[in-house]
Order: structure tokens, then sequence, then C-alpha cells
């Protein structure tokens, strides 16, 4: 029997990418419109709902509780799951990796205590909820994230733009995988705990190690550029957003790995895409050497 998932936030990295993945499952796929659906609705007949909405950071405050509040009512009534893609922000600066299931969420800055009480909010309701948590995105086209907005912009000119300490480790996740193991979870989703934190370990890898991967995916020498967040620190007595990249900044300077020792458990057969494929994959068509093979040797960790 067809299975069936609604999609908040279609238009977005996560969901455009989870729609994808769905409809290669074989599901049947809804996308939901926010300016002409009614969520109650919608979710009617769902199986899963995955909660890709994702307001500007600066509406998060006033956003994120009543969107979260109101999935958590649609899918009480509809008796579906919700998967929500997660992040690292909930566990702080202080807190020692790996950062996994079991890592207290001790972050104090207020937009990694938003994504705490959103979190417990579906803890607390009883909605089955998956939480698949993962790094920093790589996507296959640009769509906004530190990659292709900062990163990768001078590519072209043989540079790679790193926002922190170039020499750390650092999460990264390929959306395509990221989505594939949604599908994956969510197929799996009756034999799981009501409540289900999962986290998906994808690359740890340093801007050094980006900027080497880069090289052979170019076929050209790629230099590494320290960013320059003065411009950010000038913005931000008028610019909402510079406040928040910039309370957010400390996670370029922490070294962090994710534990994915619970995901191998789940999806011992899963299998990601190396690195050098998923950048590859990641950068403009017109600055790739050509097709990277699947089993070729990475030259970054993974």
């Amino acid at each position: 029997m067809t299975q069936t998932v609604l999609i908040l936030g279609a238009s977005g990295r996560f969901g455009r990418n989870a729609a994808i993945a769905f409809r290669r499952a074989g599901w049947t796929v809804v996308a939901f419109d926010r300016k002409r659906d009614d969520l109650h609705s919608a979710a009617r007949g769902a199986d899963v709902i995955v909660n890709a909405w994702n307001p500007p950071y600066p509406d998060w405050a006033r956003q994120v509780p009543g969107l979260h509040a109101q999935v958590i009512e649609a899918a009480k009534a509809a008796g579906a799951t919700v998967i929500v893609p997660g992040n690292v922000y909930v566990f702080g600066a202080q807190t020692p990796e790996p950062w996994g299931p079991d890592t207290p969420h001790r972050a104090t800055n207020p937009l990694g205590r938003i994504r705490i009480e959103m979190e417990a909010a579906y803890r607390a309701s009883g909605v089955r909820t998956i939480i698949l948590r993962a790094g920093d995105y790589l996507d296959t086209e640009a769509s906004g994230n530190w990659f292709d907005q900062i990163m990768i912009k001078p590519l072209a000119r043989g540079r790679f733009t790193y926002p922190g300490n170039p020499d750390i480790a650092h999460a990264w996740a390929f959306l395509p995988d990221l989505t594939r193991a949604t599908v994956e979870l969510a197929e799996r989703r009756e034999a799981l705990p009501t409540f289900c934190d999962v986290t998906y370990a994808g690359y740890t890898a340093s801007g050094r190690d980006i900027a080497q991967a880069l090289t052979q995916v170019t076929g050209r020498p790629v230099t590494l550029k320290q960013m320059n967040w003065l411009p950010l620190h000038l913005a931000r007595p008028f610019w909402p957003l510079a406040r928040c990249l910039l309370e957010m900044r400390y996670l370029w300077n922490t070294p962090h790995r994710l534990d994915g020792a619970a995901f191998d458990a789940l999806l011992p057969g899963f299998r990601q895409t190396p690195l050098a494929k998923a950048l590859a994959q990641a950068v403009p068509a017109e600055l790739r050497q050509g097709d990277i093979h699947p089993d070729q040797p990475v030259a970054a960790g993974v």
C-alpha cells in the first residue's frame, strides 16, 4: 500500500531533497502550501509529516514555537509521525565531542535555547517523532547555505572562503544522503521509540580537508582564505540577521564530530556518497573537472 508524506517547507533545501527521496521510494508526496492550504486538512491521511519549516533566524523566537505547536496538533489529529531535521545548535560550545543522542543539550545562546525548547515540546507531546540530526548541509544546487553563499563563491578564482578555524573538525551532511536516510527511518517508524533522536554522522572534515577535496574536484589548486567577519560586526546594529550569524559563529571555532553509532545500528546497510563526489555535485557544473566515480578514493575525511 502506498504511503503518504506531507512535506512542510517543500521549497526549501531539506524539503526539496526530501520530496525527491520520498518520490523515488514510491511514496505519495504532498507539498504543503502555506498560502493556500490548511494544515489540519492537509495532514489528514498523511502517514508522515516532514517538518522542514525553517523561518529566518531573526523570526525564530516569534515563529518557531507556534509553528511546531501547530504541527504537533495536526500530527496528533492525523495519527502521523513527524520527522524534524535537527541541527547541532542544542549542544553548546562547552559540550565535549562527539555529539550524539545521549549528549546533554547545554546551549545557552538564544537560538540554541529555541531549538532545545522546540525539541522538548515534541518529546512531551506523545506524538511519534524522529529528530534526524546532522551538521552543515551540502546541497546539489545553490540554496542559500554557508557552503554556496560564502565558501565557494570565489571558487572560480581558485579560492575557498572559510568562516572559522580551518584546522578543526566540523560536521557536514550531503542532503541527498540525509533525506534518503529520512525515508528509510520513516519506513521503520513503527519499530522506533515514540521520541527518537538520531544523529547522522555524515562527514567530519576541517576547512583544509574541504579545500583539498575541492582541488581534486576542480582539477586546479584551491587556496583557503579565512572569512572576514568585520562587515557583519559593522552591520549588527541595523541588520538582525548579522546578530544571529555572529551568535552562531562559535560553531566554526568549536571542533565537533557527530556520533553515528545509533544511526548505524538502525540502518546498518546505509552507505553515504563519498565526500569528493558530494562536493562535485555541490559546486557549479562548469567548475568540475569531470564526473567523479563513487569508488574513487576520497581526498578528505569522511
